[in-house]
């Protein structure tokens, strides 16, 4: 068990790091629109994610090890958006659509609101 949290902390930590120098990058590149960092991010994270399942599934690998460092922390660090494209996407391969819209909609409007929320309660 402690091998599998310093695997997901190692990958969590670098991908979170990579996080802020592409926030900080892009930011130079487009001040004031820290959303086209965040944009970019979830974009590259939900390909990468993709690309290693891929590769993963390709060469019957089921290294847990692998898949903690690279998938639950390098991504999950990057960003926890990949997973959720990658969550919807088994559930449309699977042909649960309805399930899958929900989790969509009530996952971006839930979300939002609990910003309001949270902020709301903060003051």
């Amino acid at each position: 068990m402690i091998k599998n949290l310093i695997l997901i902390a190692l990958g969590g930590g670098l991908g979170s790091t990579l996080r802020y120098l592409a926030n900080v990058n892009v930011s130079k590149i487009w001040p004031f629109k820290a959303y086209y960092a965040t944009f970019l991010v979830n974009i590259i994270g939900c390909l990468l994610i993709g690309l290693l399942i891929g590769y993963l599934q390709k060469n019957n690998t089921n290294n847990e090890s692998l898949k903690l460092l690279l998938i639950t922390g390098f991504c999950g660090g990057f960003t926890t958006f990949s997973t959720f494209g990658l969550e919807n996407y088994n559930l449309l391969q699977s042909q649960n659509y309805i399930t899958s819209l929900l989790y969509i909609a009530a996952s971006i409007i839930i979300g939002i609101a609990f910003v309001g929320v949270g902020i709301y309660l903060s003051k």
